[in-house]
């Protein structure tokens, strides 16, 4: 099944998917940050959600 890009949530909820403009939106909503903060988020610890949850709440 191919993506469908009208989908406002992430395909795999456990990640997060810089690449994906929708994803990204999605969380940034979610974690209510910015794009860039969501970013260094993932470069710090990847890009497992509960990883880059841990990162932001510090």
């Amino acid at each position: 099944m191919a993506d469908d890009k009208t989908l406002r949530g992430p395909q795999d909820s456990s990640r997060v998917a810089m690449g994906e403009d929708y994803e990204v939106s999605y969380w940034t909503e979610k974690f209510g940050v910015s794009r860039e903060r969501l970013q260094e988020a993932v470069d710090a610890v990847g890009n497992s959600a509960d990883a880059v949850r841990a990162y932001l709440a510090r």
